[in-house]
């Protein structure tokens, strides 16, 4: 029997630290996982099942050990958008086409495996990613004001339609709801800081703490549901509430495969696809580097993938790796993926015996939970660092910010994704092109005009610093010409190619046209320090030839040597 990598060289010493840990994330799990539901715009048990078999499917076939995947905020709010766009008003309907898009979510992600696209997190930059995140967060958070306060509010409007109705309404607020939405807000926020600080004054044990901090979910949902009965605030004073949560585990199911509703889900499929497996390797990686593991992306592919097959057949909607409860389970000390096992088999357990328990749970503590779990989410450390360091990469973080806020979560990806390789092409358009010259009596050779160096006045030595291809070679071709243009006295140009690994057949034609130009101007084109892949496919092409195997040389300092030979 072929067992998962970690299960190979599993030792008892870690089972303490998994078993805590599957606890404390099993206590934040559920409350998280119905509020989660709730913003997708789904009965809780659909949430519930997402959160049983997708764990088990993901701690076989996942590479990361740490990763606590589920339903996330990101993934159940793009959920929700596609049920709106599709404008489905049966919650039957909604079920069955969420069953759906998990299905396609596992299938593209399956098949991104076997192409090898593992590669496709590159594509986004680190200040987009921030961008998109952040509104995302802005987003949900403002969703679930409408539950916080008992107000009626349409779904999927943009984030300044809804802050403007939020405003307009306030004075319609349910005081009932608003009071418990308040206070299941304060006191999410007391378990998080303060209760801390105070366990810590009392010299209570850290595992003690961790579980403590941890549980206010559950403590307010407890809470709130024990208010709603005993005082019949959901007859008495219209307070919304969960109601009935079918008892037992998930049935396995066959998720509506019609070809017109796969054609309508499948670009919103990929683009949940693409941005859950983005933010659960994110994630991953994050938490491998700090005990030296490495996370497989490809690996990744194939348990998100399986995950998010199993949760459509066990009734479950798309799931990828939470942020939160990820660091949950870092931070209880989980080991391996068994946290994950024990965690699904407690989620289990609440499904067999504990749902009635959540009849009177109000939605506004839900609501609370969300707004919690989300807030940590808005990176302003990401917006100050980029705007010193990158203005340009400030601006992409900003364009996809308020694209996601103005518009909508699909077009802000999309934006996203067009400024990342924007930015990128006009980086590498007009590459950094230094004119080098010697360092005192060495053998180096650097920037004029960052160093005290040596030039020869009949050689022109330059350094390209990027890879020659179709949209820099014109740049590249440009700047010799006019450089050589503006000084008569130059005889030879040396091309240093240290920083060069790639050159294009549009590069190869245009360097054919920088050396035609030199000689029409009687000056020799020469190459240094060419890369060992670079020569071998210039080898089989006639450009060398008509440069000749005379002026090509291993280093700088050999060129510049023969050359002043030949000046003198």
């Amino acid at each position: 029997m072929l067992l998962p990598y970690w299960l190979k060289n599993y030792k008892k010493s870690q089972f303490n630290g998994d078993l805590v840990a599957g606890i404390i994330v099993a206590v934040v799990l559920v409350p998280q996982s119905m509020a989660y539901g709730l913003l997708a715009g789904l009965p809780p048990e659909v949430a519930l099942y997402s959160s049983v078999l997708p764990l088990l499917l993901y701690a076989a076939f996942g590479s990361s050990r740490t990763l606590a995947v589920g339903p996330v905020g990101l993934m159940s709010l793009m959920t929700g958008a596609t049920l709106i766009e599709l404008d489905i008003s049966s919650v039957n309907e909604m079920v069955s086409t969420a069953h759906t898009l998990a299905l396609l979510v596992g299938v593209i992600l399956l098949m991104m495996r076997a192409a090898r696209l593992g590669a496709v997190i590159n594509f986004l930059s680190h200040p987009v990613i921030s961008g998109f995140i952040s509104a995302s967060a802005i987003i949900i958070a403002l969703s679930q004001i409408k539950h916080i306060l008992g107000l009626s509010l349409p779904r999927g409007t943009p984030a300044y339609e809804t802050t403007y109705n939020i405003l307009t309404q306030i004075p319609q607020s349910n005081i009932s709801t608003s009071l418990i939405g308040v206070s299941s807000l304060f006191l999410l926020w007391w378990f998080k800081s303060p209760l801390v600080s105070v366990l810590k004054k009392c010299k209570i044990t850290d595992s003690v703490i961790q579980l403590a901090s941890k549980s206010g979910p559950l403590v307010a949902v407890a809470i709130g549901t024990y208010l709603v009965y005993t005082l019949s605030l959901n007859t008495q004073y219209q307070v919304s509430i969960i109601g009935h949560i079918p008892a037992g585990l998930p049935e396995f199911i066959l998720p509506n495969l019609d070809p017109n509703l796969i054609k309508l889900l499948l670009p919103n499929a990929l683009l949940i696809a693409i941005i859950g497996y983005l933010e659960s390797v994110s994630i991953a990686k994050s938490m491998a580097s700090q005990k030296r593991q490495k996370i497989d992306s490809n690996k990744e592919l194939i348990g998100l993938g399986t995950a998010n097959i199993a949760s459509a057949i066990s009734g479950g909607y798309p799931v990828a790796g939470g942020f939160g409860r990820s660091m949950v389970n870092f931070s209880a000390g989980a080991n391996s993926p068994l946290a994950s096992i024990i965690t699904a088999c407690l989620v289990g357990i609440t499904l067999v015996a504990l749902t009635p328990l959540f009849f009177y749970l109000p939605k506004a503590t839900l609501g609370a939970i969300i707004v919690l779990a989300v807030l940590p989410l808005i990176d302003i450390h990401s917006f100050k660092h980029a705007l010193s360091y990158d203005k340009t990469d400030a601006f992409s973080l900003l364009i996809t910010f308020f694209t996601v806020l103005i518009i909508d979560v699909e077009t802000g990806i999309i934006a996203g994704v067009v400024i990342s390789i924007g930015l990128y092409l006009h980086r590498s358009s007009q590459p950094h092109i230094a004119i080098v010259g010697q360092v005192g009596d060495t053998e180096h050779y650097r920037n004029i005009d960052r160093h005290q160096v040596k030039t020869d006045k009949h050689i022109l030595a330059i350094r390209v610093d990027e890879n020659l291809y179709f949209a820099n070679t014109n740049y590249l071709e440009d700047t010799i010409m006019r450089l050589v243009a503006d000084d008569k006295e130059i005889n030879h140009v040396v091309l240093i190619c240290s920083s060069i690994s790639v050159v294009d057949t549009s590069a190869l034609e245009s360097l054919g046209d920088i050396l035609y130009g030199l000689e029409t101007a009687g000056v020799k084109l020469h190459l240094a320090e060419i890369k060992g892949p670079v020569m071998d496919k210039l080898k089989e092409t006639d450009f060398i030839k008509r440069i000749g195997e005379e002026s090509i040389f291993l280093s700088t300092h050999h060129a510049m040597c023969s050359l002043k030979g030949r000046t003198n």
